[in-house]
């Protein structure tokens, strides 16, 4: 079992290991860029497992940002039977992929 780590990003909460690809949120950085990610939740592996309080203290993931895209459309359809009310929207989430390069403990 490799070292793995549960970050929080985008207001999600993701489990990685080193080599991982990864979609979030969007983040502002151009393919290719180094990112860091610094809000580690717990990190686990052979030797054991840290959980934060709520954070570990000095932990980060380092990833590399390959590139910006957008999620599948889905759609929001709001109705209220019998009142001929029927609303209709799309959407499609701004997301960065990300490959997740190492894990530091604190």
């Amino acid at each position: 079992m490799s070292t793995y780590a549960v970050i929080k990003t985008g207001g999600k909460q993701y489990r990685v290991s080193e080599g991982d690809l990864i979609a979030v949120e969007r983040l502002t950085a151009e393919p290719g860029a180094p990112v860091a990610l610094d809000d580690v939740l717990m990190i686990g592996g052979d030797d054991g497992t840290t959980i934060g309080t709520p954070r570990v203290a000095g932990a980060s993931v380092a990833a590399e940002v390959v590139e910006q895209t957008r999620g599948d459309k889905i759609i929001v359809f709001k109705k209220k039977r019998r009142k001929g009310y029927r609303r209709r929207a799309g959407h499609r989430q701004d997301l960065t992929v990300l490959k997740v390069t190492g894990i530091t403990a604190g």
